[in-house]
């Protein structure tokens, strides 16, 4: 843990800043708080039911929170969710403050009856998204190509991981979230075994159709989540891809920690998303769960699971979404 570095002499009322972050974190509730917020986001109504409170009892101890900086308020269309604040290239005492908090709290164990409650929540956000695509897979690319057409981002994204594959084949990829399959040629092309995990049976059966049509061979079409794949695949792929994928799962987050302990020391992560934009009818009419992401996010996740950034794309579309395609890097040493 990082130590906090002595107060210098031309700091007037030094303490004065750290006195409401102290003092808001020194509740034990607040503190379980922070420690169920560590990767999660979550709404105000999603907290009241983690921690069996009345909603205006949580809002009270959001708001301390807020206004010492421990939490922010996030807005996704016309709700408010709350997180961790991403770290601060420039840190000031208070930032330091409100990480040292954030380490101390990560420290303890998390009680088994918030984790099931959380696990809760995420499940449910999963079988909103799931009933969404079994009742919208005939539209899937309709639906999609509502916010950007799949070669807008498909293109990118191959030249990239052409770009780290230095003129080689990968020799084994893995896409979290194939959907209709239509990325899977392209990796079936620049890779020797291509594992695709898919929580959508539908999707997964388009996305069989779309592989024997294309006669792909080396690829394995599997039903579940990344999580799920871990008992089996861990450290095993050298490339791992997820396109369009992190604004339809319950935890974006867990996609950077999944991906990391499936990937081998060395291997990359390539992401392409959404930024975050303010148009709330994607959620009905495309099945979002989250309206894009800050590309900070996706910086400050990949960090905590260990992952180097690498190259970032961002691409302008008419309609007034922008996608983000990012590269990650597992370290050798890992």
């Amino acid at each position: 843990m990082n130590s906090i570095a002595p107060l210098s002499a031309d700091q007037p009322a030094a303490l004065d800043v750290l006195a409401p972050v102290l003092k808001a974190s020194g509740d034990p509730l607040r503190l379980e708080i922070l420690r169920v917020l560590q990767r999660d986001t979550f709404g105000v109504l999603e907290l009241s039911r983690i921690f069996e409170m009345r909603q205006s009892g949580m809002s009270h101890h959001l708001k301390v929170l807020s206004q010492a900086g421990l939490l922010e308020p996030q807005r996704e269309g016309n709700a408010i969710f709350y997180r961790r604040p991403l770290r601060s290239n420039v840190e000031s005492l208070a930032d330091r403050a409100v990480h040292q908090v954030f380490e101390l709290v990560d420290q303890v164990v998390l009680p088994m009856h918030l984790s099931e409650r959380i696990q809760e929540i995420r499940d449910q956000r999963a079988d909103q998204s799931q009933a969404f695509f079994a009742r919208h897979a005939e539209q899937f690319r309709e639906q999609q190509e509502l916010i950007a057409a799949f070669d807008q981002y498909a293109e990118p994204v191959t030249g990239l991981i052409e770009q780290k594959a230095a003129g080689q084949r990968w020799r084994t990829s893995l896409e979290i979230g194939p959907g209709e399959g239509a990325f899977l040629a392209e990796l079936s092309r620049v890779s020797e075994q291509v594992v695709a995990v898919d929580n959508s049976r539908d999707m997964l059966s388009k996305a069989q159709a779309s592989c024997d049509d294309a006669g792909l061979g080396n690829v394995v079409l599997i039903e579940g989540t990344a999580d799920r794949l871990r008992s089996t695949h861990t450290g095993g792929f050298d490339l791992v891809v997820a396109n369009m994928v992190l604004h339809h799962v319950p935890s974006p987050a867990d996609i950077f920690v999944d991906a990391a302990a499936l990937m081998r020391g060395g291997g990359y992560l390539v992401i392409s998303d959404l930024c975050s934009h303010d148009q709330n009818w994607a959620k009905a009419n495309c099945g979002d769960l989250w309206l894009g992401f800050e590309p900070e996010e996706l910086s400050a996740w990949a960090r905590d699971a260990g992952l180097e950034t690498g190259e970032t794309l961002f691409i302008g579309l008419r309609n007034g979404f922008q996608i983000q395609v990012r590269e990650f890097r597992k370290p050798e040493s890992q």
